[in-house]
Protein backbone atom coordinates (compact mmCIF):
# COMPACT_ATOMS: atom_id res chain seq x y z
CA UNK A 1 0.00 0.00 0.00
CA UNK A 2 1.19 3.48 -0.92
CA UNK A 3 -0.50 5.60 1.75
CA UNK A 4 -0.06 9.00 0.13
CA UNK A 5 -1.10 12.52 1.03
CA UNK A 6 -2.97 12.90 -2.28
CA UNK A 7 -3.73 9.31 -3.36
CA UNK A 8 -3.70 5.86 -1.79
CA UNK A 9 -2.85 2.90 -4.00
CA UNK A 10 -3.22 -0.74 -3.02
CA UNK A 11 -1.59 -3.59 -4.93
CA UNK A 12 -2.65 -7.20 -4.37
CA UNK A 13 -1.33 -10.19 -6.36
CA UNK A 14 0.63 -7.88 -8.69
CA UNK A 15 -2.51 -5.93 -9.65
CA UNK A 16 -3.50 -2.39 -8.74
CA UNK A 17 -6.80 -3.07 -7.01
CA UNK A 18 -7.36 0.38 -5.46
CA UNK A 19 -6.22 3.76 -6.77
CA UNK A 20 -8.24 6.41 -4.95
CA UNK A 21 -7.80 9.94 -3.56
CA UNK A 22 -6.80 9.98 0.14
CA UNK A 23 -10.10 11.52 1.22
CA UNK A 24 -12.85 10.35 3.58
CA UNK A 25 -16.30 11.81 4.33
CA UNK A 26 -17.70 11.38 7.84
CA UNK A 27 -21.07 12.12 9.38
CA UNK A 28 -20.60 15.14 11.65
CA UNK A 29 -22.85 13.74 14.41
CA UNK A 30 -22.17 9.99 14.41
CA UNK A 31 -18.62 10.05 12.99
CA UNK A 32 -19.57 7.16 10.69
CA UNK A 33 -18.00 6.96 7.27
CA UNK A 34 -20.24 8.17 4.44
CA UNK A 35 -17.85 7.87 1.51
CA UNK A 36 -14.19 7.22 0.79
CA UNK A 37 -11.78 7.85 -2.08
CA UNK A 38 -13.26 9.27 -5.28
CA UNK A 39 -16.77 9.45 -3.83
CA UNK A 40 -15.53 11.55 -0.91
CA UNK A 41 -13.43 13.77 -3.18
CA UNK A 42 -16.54 14.69 -5.17
CA UNK A 43 -17.91 16.14 -1.91
CA UNK A 44 -14.68 18.02 -1.09
CA UNK A 45 -15.32 21.78 -0.67
CA UNK A 46 -19.03 21.19 -1.44
CA UNK A 47 -20.40 19.88 1.87
CA UNK A 48 -23.07 21.11 4.26
CA UNK A 49 -22.82 21.29 8.06
CA UNK A 50 -23.80 17.62 8.51
CA UNK A 51 -20.83 16.19 6.58
CA UNK A 52 -17.15 16.61 7.19
CA UNK A 53 -14.74 15.75 4.36
CA UNK A 54 -11.19 15.14 5.54
CA UNK A 55 -7.81 14.54 3.99
CA UNK A 56 -6.29 12.53 6.87
CA UNK A 57 -2.68 12.96 5.74
CA UNK A 58 -0.82 16.25 5.61
CA UNK A 59 2.83 16.67 4.61
CA UNK A 60 3.16 12.90 4.27
CA UNK A 61 2.11 12.10 7.85
CA UNK A 62 -1.18 11.26 9.56
CA UNK A 63 -2.89 14.44 10.74
CA UNK A 64 -6.19 12.80 11.76
CA UNK A 65 -5.72 9.31 13.23
CA UNK A 66 -9.42 8.31 13.34
CA UNK A 67 -10.14 9.56 9.81
CA UNK A 68 -7.07 7.74 8.48
CA UNK A 69 -8.18 4.48 10.09
CA UNK A 70 -11.69 4.86 8.61
CA UNK A 71 -10.24 5.67 5.19
CA UNK A 72 -7.94 2.62 5.24
CA UNK A 73 -10.84 0.39 6.32
CA UNK A 74 -12.99 1.69 3.47
CA UNK A 75 -10.26 1.27 0.86
CA UNK A 76 -9.38 -2.26 2.05
CA UNK A 77 -13.10 -3.18 1.84
CA UNK A 78 -12.97 -2.23 -1.85
CA UNK A 79 -10.54 -5.13 -2.32
CA UNK A 80 -12.57 -7.61 -0.24
CA UNK A 81 -15.99 -7.04 -1.76
CA UNK A 82 -17.28 -10.56 -1.05
CA UNK A 83 -19.35 -11.48 1.99
CA UNK A 84 -16.93 -12.19 4.82
CA UNK A 85 -18.19 -13.26 8.23
CA UNK A 86 -15.01 -11.89 9.77
CA UNK A 87 -12.84 -9.11 8.43
CA UNK A 88 -9.69 -10.63 6.89
CA UNK A 89 -6.34 -10.40 8.68
CA UNK A 90 -3.87 -8.98 6.22
CA UNK A 91 -0.13 -8.91 5.76
CA UNK A 92 0.69 -5.39 4.58
CA UNK A 93 3.71 -3.42 3.39
CA UNK A 94 3.15 0.35 3.59
CA UNK A 95 5.34 3.09 2.09
CA UNK A 96 6.29 5.92 4.49
CA UNK A 97 8.35 9.13 4.05
CA UNK A 98 12.07 8.65 4.71
CA UNK A 99 12.04 11.59 7.15
CA UNK A 100 9.34 10.04 9.39
CA UNK A 101 9.87 10.12 13.15
CA UNK A 102 9.24 7.10 15.40
CA UNK A 103 5.95 8.66 16.50
CA UNK A 104 4.81 9.06 12.87
CA UNK A 105 5.82 5.47 12.04
CA UNK A 106 3.89 4.21 15.06
CA UNK A 107 0.80 6.14 13.92
CA UNK A 108 0.92 4.41 10.52
CA UNK A 109 1.36 0.98 12.15
CA UNK A 110 -1.52 1.57 14.56
CA UNK A 111 -3.85 2.78 11.80
CA UNK A 112 -3.02 -0.27 9.67
CA UNK A 113 -3.61 -2.65 12.60
CA UNK A 114 -6.96 -1.05 13.45
CA UNK A 115 -7.94 -1.29 9.77
CA UNK A 116 -7.43 -5.09 9.79
CA UNK A 117 -3.70 -5.59 9.26
CA UNK A 118 -1.98 -8.54 10.93
CA UNK A 119 1.70 -8.39 9.90
CA UNK A 120 2.61 -4.76 9.21
CA UNK A 121 5.88 -3.89 7.48
CA UNK A 122 6.98 -0.35 6.64
CA UNK A 123 9.29 0.66 3.81
CA UNK A 124 10.70 4.08 3.01
CA UNK A 125 9.06 5.51 -0.11
CA UNK A 126 12.27 6.16 -2.13
CA UNK A 127 13.32 2.54 -1.56
CA UNK A 128 9.86 1.30 -2.63
CA UNK A 129 9.97 3.59 -5.70
CA UNK A 130 13.39 2.22 -6.69
CA UNK A 131 12.09 -1.36 -6.41
CA UNK A 132 8.98 -0.39 -8.40
CA UNK A 133 11.12 1.05 -11.20
CA UNK A 134 13.00 -2.24 -11.41
CA UNK A 135 16.33 -1.20 -9.86
CA UNK A 136 18.33 -3.88 -8.05
CA UNK A 137 18.49 -2.05 -4.71
CA UNK A 138 20.76 -4.70 -3.17
CA UNK A 139 23.50 -4.24 -5.79
CA UNK A 140 26.78 -2.47 -4.83
CA UNK A 141 25.86 0.49 -7.01
CA UNK A 142 24.54 3.96 -6.32
CA UNK A 143 21.09 4.98 -7.58
CA UNK A 144 19.25 8.21 -6.82
CA UNK A 145 15.47 8.58 -6.57
CA UNK A 146 13.52 11.84 -6.33
CA UNK A 147 9.92 11.06 -5.34
CA UNK A 148 7.74 14.19 -5.56
CA UNK A 149 4.47 13.30 -3.86
CA UNK A 150 1.54 15.31 -2.56
CA UNK A 151 2.91 16.19 0.88
CA UNK A 152 6.67 15.52 0.74
CA UNK A 153 9.52 15.28 -1.72
CA UNK A 154 11.73 12.30 -0.92
CA UNK A 155 15.30 12.28 -2.22
CA UNK A 156 17.49 9.27 -1.54
CA UNK A 157 20.73 7.64 -2.70
CA UNK A 158 20.38 3.86 -2.46
CA UNK A 159 23.10 1.19 -2.43
CA UNK A 160 23.43 -2.36 -1.02
CA UNK A 161 19.84 -2.46 0.22
CA UNK A 162 20.07 0.73 2.27
CA UNK A 163 19.67 4.49 2.03
CA UNK A 164 23.12 6.10 2.04
CA UNK A 165 22.02 9.74 2.03
CA UNK A 166 18.56 11.20 1.93
CA UNK A 167 16.64 14.43 2.17
CA UNK A 168 12.92 14.63 2.94
CA UNK A 169 11.31 18.05 2.58
CA UNK A 170 7.73 19.17 3.14
CA UNK A 171 7.54 20.80 -0.28
CA UNK A 172 5.54 18.92 -2.90
CA UNK A 173 2.35 18.85 -4.95
CA UNK A 174 0.10 20.41 -2.29
CA UNK A 175 2.46 23.38 -1.98
CA UNK A 176 2.43 23.89 -5.76
CA UNK A 177 -1.38 23.88 -5.64
CA UNK A 178 -1.31 26.46 -2.81
CA UNK A 179 1.11 28.62 -4.86
CA UNK A 180 -1.35 28.63 -7.76
CA UNK A 181 -4.28 29.61 -5.51
CA UNK A 182 -2.32 32.48 -4.03
CA UNK A 183 -1.11 33.63 -7.48
CA UNK A 184 -4.61 33.61 -9.00
CA UNK A 185 -5.91 35.65 -6.06
CA UNK A 186 -3.07 38.17 -6.13
CA UNK A 187 -2.50 38.49 -9.88
CA UNK A 188 -6.01 38.04 -11.32
CA UNK A 189 -8.24 38.90 -8.33
CA UNK A 190 -10.12 35.63 -8.78
CA UNK A 191 -10.98 33.17 -6.01
CA UNK A 192 -10.17 29.56 -6.90
CA UNK A 193 -10.78 26.43 -4.85
CA UNK A 194 -8.13 23.84 -4.08
CA UNK A 195 -9.66 21.53 -6.69
CA UNK A 196 -9.61 24.28 -9.35
CA UNK A 197 -5.96 25.07 -8.55
CA UNK A 198 -5.20 21.38 -8.98
CA UNK A 199 -6.89 21.39 -12.39
CA UNK A 200 -4.79 24.42 -13.38
CA UNK A 201 -1.65 22.54 -12.31
CA UNK A 202 -2.64 19.48 -14.36
CA UNK A 203 -3.61 21.45 -17.48
CA UNK A 204 -0.94 24.18 -17.64
CA UNK A 205 1.49 23.43 -14.79
CA UNK A 206 5.14 23.72 -15.86
CA UNK A 207 8.63 24.02 -14.40
CA UNK A 208 10.06 25.87 -17.42
CA UNK A 209 8.89 29.00 -19.23
CA UNK A 210 9.95 27.49 -22.58
CA UNK A 211 8.61 24.00 -23.24
CA UNK A 212 9.34 23.96 -26.98
CA UNK A 213 6.86 21.76 -28.86
CA UNK A 214 5.14 20.44 -25.72
CA UNK A 215 3.26 23.70 -25.17
CA UNK A 216 -0.20 23.16 -23.62
CA UNK A 217 -3.15 25.32 -24.62
CA UNK A 218 -4.21 28.13 -22.29
CA UNK A 219 -6.65 27.03 -19.60
CA UNK A 220 -9.71 29.17 -18.84
CA UNK A 221 -10.34 29.56 -15.11
CA UNK A 222 -13.87 30.40 -13.92
CA UNK A 223 -14.47 31.92 -10.50
CA UNK A 224 -15.80 34.91 -8.55
CA UNK A 225 -13.96 38.22 -8.40
CA UNK A 226 -12.25 38.50 -5.03
CA UNK A 227 -13.63 42.02 -4.43
CA UNK A 228 -16.93 42.31 -6.32
CA UNK A 229 -17.92 38.58 -6.30
CA UNK A 230 -18.92 38.94 -9.98
CA UNK A 231 -18.13 35.95 -12.23
CA UNK A 232 -14.81 35.96 -14.09
CA UNK A 233 -13.27 33.88 -16.87
CA UNK A 234 -9.47 34.17 -16.85
CA UNK A 235 -7.27 32.44 -19.48
CA UNK A 236 -4.02 31.18 -17.91
CA UNK A 237 -0.90 30.17 -19.84
CA UNK A 238 1.83 27.77 -18.73
CA UNK A 239 4.52 30.51 -18.63
CA UNK A 240 2.81 32.42 -15.82
CA UNK A 241 2.24 29.20 -13.84
CA UNK A 242 5.95 28.37 -14.29
CA UNK A 243 6.79 31.81 -12.84
CA UNK A 244 4.44 31.34 -9.88
CA UNK A 245 5.94 27.90 -9.06
CA UNK A 246 9.54 29.14 -9.34
CA UNK A 247 10.32 29.47 -5.61
CA UNK A 248 8.87 26.09 -4.66
CA UNK A 249 10.69 24.23 -7.44
CA UNK A 250 13.91 26.00 -6.42
CA UNK A 251 13.50 24.43 -2.95
CA UNK A 252 13.30 20.97 -4.54
CA UNK A 253 16.46 21.77 -6.55
CA UNK A 254 18.29 22.80 -3.37
CA UNK A 255 17.21 19.62 -1.59
CA UNK A 256 18.58 17.53 -4.48
CA UNK A 257 21.88 19.42 -4.32
CA UNK A 258 22.09 18.87 -0.52
CA UNK A 259 21.56 15.11 -0.95
CA UNK A 260 24.26 14.98 -3.63
CA UNK A 261 26.70 16.92 -1.43
CA UNK A 262 26.55 14.21 1.24
CA UNK A 263 26.94 11.35 -1.28
CA UNK A 264 30.27 9.44 -1.22
CA UNK A 265 32.37 10.01 -4.40
CA UNK A 266 32.13 6.41 -5.67
CA UNK A 267 28.33 6.44 -5.45
CA UNK A 268 28.25 9.94 -6.96
CA UNK A 269 30.09 8.52 -9.98
CA UNK A 270 27.44 5.79 -10.32
CA UNK A 271 24.65 8.40 -10.18
CA UNK A 272 26.31 10.48 -12.91
CA UNK A 273 26.47 7.33 -15.03
CA UNK A 274 22.98 5.98 -14.24
CA UNK A 275 21.10 9.28 -14.03
CA UNK A 276 18.41 10.20 -11.50
CA UNK A 277 14.86 8.81 -11.55
CA UNK A 278 11.84 11.04 -10.91
CA UNK A 279 8.71 9.43 -9.46
CA UNK A 280 5.45 10.57 -7.85
CA UNK A 281 2.74 12.87 -9.18
CA UNK A 282 5.12 15.84 -9.20
CA UNK A 283 7.25 14.07 -11.82
CA UNK A 284 4.41 14.74 -14.29
CA UNK A 285 4.94 18.52 -14.04
CA UNK A 286 5.94 19.62 -17.52
CA UNK A 287 9.67 20.26 -17.93
CA UNK A 288 10.68 19.26 -14.39
CA UNK A 289 13.17 16.66 -15.70
CA UNK A 290 14.77 19.14 -18.13
CA UNK A 291 15.01 21.85 -15.49
CA UNK A 292 16.70 19.58 -12.94
CA UNK A 293 19.06 18.23 -15.63
CA UNK A 294 20.11 21.78 -16.53
CA UNK A 295 20.53 22.78 -12.88
CA UNK A 296 22.44 19.74 -11.60
CA UNK A 297 24.29 18.59 -14.73
CA UNK A 298 23.13 14.97 -14.28
CA UNK A 299 20.48 13.34 -16.49
CA UNK A 300 17.06 13.24 -14.80
CA UNK A 301 14.49 10.80 -16.18
CA UNK A 302 10.78 10.48 -15.42
CA UNK A 303 10.12 6.84 -14.52
CA UNK A 304 7.57 4.82 -16.46
CA UNK A 305 4.23 5.12 -14.64
CA UNK A 306 5.64 7.47 -11.94
CA UNK A 307 2.35 7.56 -9.98
CA UNK A 308 2.47 3.84 -9.19
CA UNK A 309 6.20 3.21 -8.62
CA UNK A 310 5.96 3.26 -4.80
CA UNK A 311 2.89 0.99 -4.79
CA UNK A 312 4.53 -1.47 -7.19
CA UNK A 313 7.61 -1.50 -4.96
CA UNK A 314 5.53 -2.31 -1.88
CA UNK A 315 3.97 -5.19 -3.86
CA UNK A 316 7.41 -6.65 -4.66
CA UNK A 317 8.52 -6.11 -1.04
CA UNK A 318 5.43 -7.99 0.20
CA UNK A 319 6.60 -11.08 -1.70
CA UNK A 320 10.13 -10.74 -0.31
CA UNK A 321 9.54 -9.85 3.35
CA UNK A 322 11.89 -12.65 4.44
CA UNK A 323 14.69 -11.52 2.10
CA UNK A 324 14.57 -7.71 2.33
CA UNK A 325 16.32 -6.72 5.55
CA UNK A 326 15.46 -3.03 5.12
CA UNK A 327 11.76 -3.56 5.85
CA UNK A 328 10.72 -2.18 9.25
CA UNK A 329 8.34 -4.00 11.60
Amino acid sequence: MDLGTANTIIISDDKIVVDEPSVVALDQQTNKMIAVGGGAKLMYEKTNSKIRVIRPLRDGVIADFYACEQMMRGLIKMVHTGNHLFSPSLRMVIGVPSGSTEVELRAVRDSAEHAGGRDIYLIYEPMAAAIGIGIDVEAPEGNMIVDIGGGTTEIAVISLGGIVSNNSIKMAGDDLTADIREYMSRQHNVKVSERMAERIKINVGAALTDLGEDTPEDYVVHGPNRITALPMAVPVCYQEIAHCLEKSIAKIENAVMNALESTPPELYQDIVHNGVYLTGGGALLRGIDKRLTQKVGIQFRVADDPLHCVAKGTGVALKNVDRFSFLMR
